[in-house]
Formats: C-alpha cells, sequence, structure tokens
C-alpha cells in the first residue's frame, strides 16, 4: 500500500512540475508599416481620389449613368492598372500612368461584398461562365480571387446587386479585356 501511494504522490509531483509555466517572452512589436517604395503599387494610399482627379482631368465634369463610360481613343505605352471605388460605384483603368477609362459599376450587395485590398489578374476568359451561381454568364471575365470572384460584363442597375463581382457595362468590358494581361494589377477601395 505504501508502494502504491508513494508512486501515487510521485506521479502526482511530476505533473504538478511539468504543468508549471515557463517564464514567457514578451511579444514582439509588429514591424512597421511598409515605405511606399515596398509596396507592391507605385501608388500609395487614396488611389480612388487620385483616380477620380485623373479623371476629371481627362475627361471633364462626369456624370455618369449606370451603364455609362468613357474612354480616350489615344492609347498610350505601358502596363496597364485597375482602380476600383466601391464608395462611388466607379472603375477607372490607366495604361501607364495616364487613366484611359471610367465607368460605372455594381459591386457586390450586403453580404456579398466585393473584398477590398490589392490583387492581380491572374485568369482570363472572354466567355466565362460562374461554377458556383448556375453556369451565369461572365462575359470579358477577368478573375483576380481564388474565390472566383472576378470583373466582368454584366447588368447595371445603378447600385451594388452582384454576388461579390464587379459588373461592368459590355463595351468597356471588352475594350479592357484587350488591354489587360494576366498579371494587371488591381486595387480595390471602398
Amino acid at each position: 500500500m505504501r508502494t502504491i501511494l508513494r508512486s501515487g504522490l510521485l506521479a502526482a509531483g511530476f505533473l504538478l512540475a511539468s504543468c508549471s509555466t515557463a517564464p514567457r517572452q514578451p511579444l514582439a512589436p509588429p514591424p512597421p508599416p511598409p515605405k511606399a517604395a515596398e509596396l507592391p503599387y507605385k501608388w500609395t494610399n487614396g488611389f480612388a481620389a487620385q483616380a477620380h482627379k485623373d479623371a476629371l482631368a481627362a475627361f471633364g465634369p462626369l456624370a455618369l449613368r449606370p451603364g455609362d463610360f468613357r474612354w480616350t481613343p489615344a492609347i498610350p505605352e505601358g502596363d496597364a492598372k485597375v482602380v476600383i471605388d466601391l464608395l462611388t460605384q466607379a472603375f477607372y483603368v490607366y495604361r501607364g500612368e495616364q487613366l484611359v477609362g471610367v465607368s460605372t459599376i455594381s459591386s457586390g450587395k450586403k453580404g456579398r461584398e466585393t473584398p477590398l485590398g490589392f490583387w492581380t489578374v491572374f485568369r482570363k476568359q472572354v466567355k466565362g461562365f460562374s461554377r458556383r451561381y448556375d453556369n451565369a454568364p461572365m462575359p470579358y471575365m477577368q478573375m483576380y480571387d481564388e474565390k472566383g470572384i472576378a470583373f466582368h460584363a454584366g447588368a447595371l442597375p445603378g447600385f451594388p446587386a452582384s454576388h461579390g463581382c464587379v459588373r461592368l457595362p459590355l463595351k468597356f468590358a471588352q475594350k479592357l479585356y484587350g488591354l489587360t494581361k494576366i498579371g494587371t494589377k488591381v486595387v480595390i477601395e471602398g
């Protein structure tokens, strides 16, 4: 009996010793935010505000109704870049540092909001179809999110109404498709 009691006490002592916590290491402070030169885009914060200023300079006062867009006939050299403003439901496309087009959009509705952030186009299809929503057509589809979110031609009611994608006027989506490539940078604010 003494042997059993002694081995029980030894086991309890071992368990208590192994439960003691080691001194905690202080958490390291978060890394500093990246400098502008380290960001994946040349622009810094306020992309949509700058794009709106560029649109006013390129096209004059904009009073776009749902489905309207502006496109410059002279396309400069350089890579395409896209800025999407969910607050104003506007889409801006650059070539090099020059704005070449602006359009109205319809982004994701409440509960299915279009995600914000920095993205890159990784898949393009002239005749795209949604795998998730009954094979819904997505003409001139350019996917930038692994979950299947893209910008493409679609209905433009004048307010957010999609399941997360960014809908564009058909003619604008067609022109945009010819301008972009895999790797085109996309910034979404709102």
